[in-house]
């Protein structure tokens, strides 16, 4: 049976038959099925962390473990989410997300990246066990080949479809964040609808409005210095106006 959410397990409340895995496994997942959903993961998760960077109470994870029975033998009991998120916990590396050696939290949200092989199991046996089992508060499904893409919130312990916004967006209440489709791939919006860039998009912003900034002071030199000229045809000294 597994334990309730947020209730942290130890060895000293098991009963003595019962041997606890060690907290520091490594994760069991297969390695990605398409080159679209590395980066489809990769890019949910490089998006958020460069949001949330000066945030040190989340841990963000893709294609990872999570071990969530303490009874478990190594191959059984376990999920490996392709992207989740962990709120209100400490922001550091690690090896796999074990339930019991993490108070007993299970992820705040999940998305899967869906394929031929893996769509029925990620659209039912999965959402009955974020829903049943891990008590996920959001779950998101998107498919890179078909662009399909549904959100889910719990609600009185069963999954209801999130509504979209007039663009087409679900909104994440666990993130303050909408989801939708951008450019054939799953991005991150704020509230106000701005897209949140990749760490590279964002240098890439930093660097034109730089340029563009540089561009118009340039332009303001030029008009003032046409400006003097005018004035001295006019016998008036620009330096005295």
């Amino acid at each position: 049976m597994v334990a309730a959410k947020n209730t942290p397990l130890t060895e000293a409340s098991l009963p003595a038959e019962i041997s606890v895995p060690p907290g520091d496994l490594y994760s069991d997942e297969p390695p990605l099925e398409t080159d679209l959903h590395l980066r489809q993961m990769l890019l949910l998760l490089s998006s958020l962390e460069w949001l949330w960077q000066d945030r040190q109470d989340f841990f963000a994870s893709g294609n990872l473990t999570i071990y969530f029975s303490p009874k478990q033998i190594k191959s059984q009991d376990f999920r490996g989410p392709d992207f989740f998120v962990v709120l209100n916990t400490e922001r550091r590396t690690r090896k796999s997300w074990v339930v019991w050696e993490e108070e007993g939290k299970y992820p705040n949200l999940i998305v899967e990246i869906l394929s031929d092989s893996t769509a029925k199991a990620d659209r039912e046996t999965k959402k009955q066990i974020y829903q049943d089992t891990f008590r996920t508060p959001e779950y998101f499904w998107f498919d890179p080949d078909s662009l399909e893409f549904a959100g889910f919130v719990l609600m009185a312990g069963q999954y209801e479809p999130i509504s979209p916004s007039e663009v087409g967006y679900l909104w994440s209440r666990q993130l303050n964040l909408y989801l939708g489709v951008y450019e054939t791939k799953l991005r991150f919006f704020t509230a106000e609808g701005d897209l949140v860039p990749l760490p590279e998009e964002a240098a890439k912003a930093a660097q034109q409005q730089a340029a563009q900034a540089q561009q118009q002071a340039a332009q303001a030199q030029q008009q003032a210095a046409r400006l003097a000229e005018r004035l001295r045809a006019l016998g008036v000294d620009p330096d005295t106006v």
